[in-house]
């Protein structure tokens, strides 16, 4: 038997005790843009922003996977918008990403010092943010899945920042906003009340959840942002489950959109494939969303920039006449 870490010698303290570094007001406002990005860059953004406009308009998904450094980005006003205007129909998150939603929804602020906090033992280990385990454990024996459980509290609570939530904003309107974990990854894997088996039947019914989402991505569009690892290889997974069942109904899901949003500048043609021999062969967004899965009739678009910079101009692409 393996040796065990005994959790409840951990000394838990309260948020209020913690130096942030992202606070609430600066959250980037709906009716100013950042400055424009160059014209590639630009140009591919128009022609995301019309396609998300055609999918929503035939009724086809616009999927959104993204990692927690695009609500750290402070642009939760933009990606509410997309959502009650049906432009996006489904975003999905890392584990970080609701760890920070909760955060800034409850107390203005998010985001602590890795650097400073891990000298003393004290990274991650806030009494307010490890209550995410609890209501996470409630919402499983509600039946419902992990983004779900934290949307629905929040929505419900008093705290004082809770319309900049994307979790809630997606129960609001009914749009899913799921979460997909790996054990170890998330400080809430630290806290005493951590219980694995609750996230990983509330993660694999979020996983689910995209997978019928990926059924619809016939004429539709997927975005990964900001995400090197989680979002091409839930996404991988979910397309092929979709095609294993569409093939078996006569259907194809061929004919769709992806494109990447990093800060990983990719050296040389990303249409095709690198080759071994370059270390951005292992790049998951270049191989997977780029090439591998449009290669029976999509095509992709990978976009180099802040998110600060492009989702506010994707926004208004796509909700350009």
């Amino acid at each position: 038997m393996l040796p065990s870490f005994d959790r409840s010698r951990l000394i838990i303290k309260p948020l209020a005790e913690r130096k942030h570094d992202i606070t609430i007001d600066q959250q980037l406002p709906l009716d100013e843009l950042p400055p424009l990005l160059d014209g590639r860059a630009m140009a591919d953004i128009a022609e995301l922003g019309r396609r998300m406009a055609a999918a929503k308009a035939r009724g086809a998904a616009v999927l959104l996977l993204m990692g927690g450094h695009v609500i750290r980005a402070q642009v939760a006003r933009q990606l509410i918008d997309l959502m009650e205007r049906g432009l996006v129909t489904h975003i999905g998150m890392n584990g970080a990403g609701p760890i920070h939603d909760y955060e800034l929804a409850r107390i203005g602020a998010t985001c602590e010092s890795v650097a400073r906090y891990i000298r003393s033992g004290e990274f991650g280990l806030w009494r307010e943010t490890g209550e995410l385990n609890d209501i996470v454990a409630a919402g499983v024996k509600q039946g419902l899945g992990l983004g779900e459980s934290i949307g629905r509290h929040i929505l419900a609570s008093d705290y004082p920042h809770k319309e900049f939530s994307v979790l809630a904003a997606g129960v609001r309107l009914g749009v899913p906003v799921t979460v997909h974990i790996g054990i170890g990854y998330d400080i809430l894997h630290e806290h005493p009340n951590f219980d694995p088996a609750a996230f990983g039947v509330a993660s694999y019914r979020d996983f689910l959840a995209v997978c019928s989402t990926v059924a619809n991505l016939e004429g539709g569009v997927f975005l990964c942002m900001g995400s090197a690892v989680m979002g091409p290889e839930v996404y991988l997974k979910a397309l092929s489950m979709a095609r294993n069942m569409a093939h078996q109904e006569g259907r194809r899901i061929a004919n769709f959109t992806t494109a990447a949003f990093d800060l990983i500048k990719i050296d040389g043609q990303w249409q095709t494939e690198a080759a071994k021999s370059n270390p951005q062969y292992y790049y998951r967004p270049w191989k997977t969303i780029l090439v591998r899965t449009v290669a029976d009739g999509g095509e992709s678009f990978y976009v180099c920039g802040d998110h600060r910079q492009t989702v506010p101009h994707l926004r208004q692409a796509a909700n350009s006449p």
